[in-house]
């Protein structure tokens, strides 16, 4: 698809009155998904590590508490924030926790590039956390928001493509400081996540909120039709106005968001919202996230061999990023996290299976089955689908479990692998590659295609769907019992 035509080529209307992608609504969402990049930069400056100089086993040589303390205190922070940045994101809207999350973001960072000890720099990671929390709390909620259903996929896509720059950039700059000799460079390397974040909070002042809060706050339908107008660039956005202020009446009446989303209706999107991102950081996606210098140095790799591997992968996995944004609206959501589960399980086996035969404990291995070990990992849509499934009246909430759901596992991975890793050597990945089977089986079982559905008539897949419609179905047809009961009572 060229960008000429998803940004100015594309027809007026679809036919089912939401326009098209027009530069104001791009522009929006490059600000707000660079939130993503914040993401990534945290998720690589993790595998800053130092080798043991104890003659160990080549698996336990990085297995260090403190290591995994730097790595897993974001994620700790980050799980508390989100609860509290669910409900600021409810009441106050996406760019109130967006500006909250950028701004501490940039504390954190100024203080992290000042620390002159280890408390300090665990104070660091504490304050990203805070501002991961709550800008990935909001971000993914105002792109969905923000996004034509037509190329919805890809928009959200474009977040997941920032975590990948952003952990691109942390192994490049991590390349390059390794060769400062002062013992001065990891400060460059905290201070630099900085700029993200200053172009996230001062970008997020300019943006318009989006038309679904306007409605659900204000009730100012004539505000929310003139903004879906720029949005959309055409007149005809009657239809969609109509499902926004459908969908807010019903959210006003929601006063316990996180007791309703445990109701039978929304059964589908709380599975959704816990599952995928579980099995997403089960699968060791995260590994390489965090620990990429730190695995390629455990297969005998030296130092600036190690980061300059990570840069590598990470471009091949950025490159799968931009590709799965082509084509995500294209031939869907359930396709794409098929074809890469599959992917994935081979390159899980692969990687066991080399180091079982290859690998042994305190030999080195050569460098071509090194290479060949660590190649071709990629990573399922995240974040796309628990965004688009959740109605309006829960979707921050929805939004909430997903992003803790991320940061306890990210915190539960972060501070097991490498003890796993040093215990049970390379079967570690064929428990990833287990978990991956799992994953592939419920995707194919539960979860139903959404791509180019307005996110206001998401409900449709449920009651479609085979499994489902068991069970949002008998709700319906029971309120319908009921009310029929209520009509007709001489019957």
């Amino acid at each position: 698809m060229a960008i000429g035509a998803f940004v100015e080529g594309a027809p007026a209307d679809s036919g089912e009155g939401y326009g098209r992608v027009t530069p104001f609504v791009v522009l929006s969402c490059v600000v707000a998904g660079s939130g993503g990049v914040l993401f990534g930069y945290d998720l690589g400056i993790s595998g800053s590590s130092r080798r043991c100089t104890v003659k160990v086993s080549h698996y336990c040589e990085f297995n260090s508490e403190l290591l995994t303390l730097f790595t897993s205190s974001l994620y700790v922070a980050g799980l508390v924030s989100t609860m509290v940045a669910a409900s600021i994101t409810r009441r106050y809207g996406r760019r109130v926790s967006m500006l909250i999350g950028g701004t501490v973001f940039v504390t954190g960072s100024v203080f992290g590039s000042a620390a002159v000890n280890v408390p300090m720099l665990i104070l660091n990671r504490i304050l990203l956390g805070i501002g991961l929390g709550f800008t990935n709390q909001s971000i993914l909620l105002y792109l969905s928001e923000m996004a034509r259903p037509q190329y919805r996929g890809a928009i959200n896509d474009g977040f997941e493509l920032c975590i990948s720059l952003g952990i691109l950039c942390t192994n490049i700059l991590s390349y390059f400081v390794i060769k400062i000799t002062a013992g001065w460079g990891w400060r460059i390397s905290l201070s630099m996540a900085a700029l993200p974040a200053a172009f996230l909070t001062i970008g997020t002042i300019f943006l318009p909120e989006t038309p679904s809060f306007i409605i659900q706050r204000d009730g100012d339908t004539d505000k929310a039709r003139i903004l879906l107008q720029k949005l959309r660039g055409t007149t005809s956005v009657q239809k969609e106005l109509d499902d926004l202020v459908s969908a807010s009446n019903l959210s006003r009446t929601i006063k316990y968001p996180f007791g309703k989303i445990c109701k039978r209706k929304y059964r589908p999107q709380l599975v959704i919202a816990l599952l995928v991102p579980f099995f997403n950081q089960v699968t060791g996606i995260n590994v390489m996230n965090f620990y990429a210098p730190v695995m390629f140095g455990t297969i005998g790799l030296k130092e600036t061999a190690s980061l300059f591997s990570s840069v590598v992968t990470r471009l091949c996995a950025t490159c799968a990023n931009i590709i799965a944004m082509m084509v995500v609206d294209r031939f869907g959501r359930r396709k794409l996290f098929i074809v890469g589960g599959v992917q994935m399980i081979l390159s899980q086996f692969t990687v066991g299976a080399i180091l079982a035969a290859k690998f042994k404990d305190y030999e080195d291995m050569d460098n071509e089955y090194a290479y060949l070990a660590l190649r071709g990992h990629g990573g399922p849509l995240t974040f796309l689908v628990p965004a688009e499934v959740c109605p309006l009246e829960i979707r921050s909430t929805g939004q909430s479990i997903v992003v803790a759901v991320v940061f306890l596992m990210a915190f539960v991975i972060g501070q097991t692998f490498l003890e796993v890793l040093c215990s049970i050597n390379s079967a570690t990945f064929f428990i990833f590659g287990g978990w991956i089977c799992l994953m592939t089986l419920f995707v194919y079982l539960f979860l139903p295609e959404t791509k180019k559905l307005p996110m206001e008539k998401m409900e449709q897949v449920w009651r479609r769907h085979w499994f489902w419609k068991k069970i949002v179905g008998e709700e319906v047809d029971n309120k319908q019992a009921e009310s029929g009961k209520t009509a007709l009572p001489g019957l």
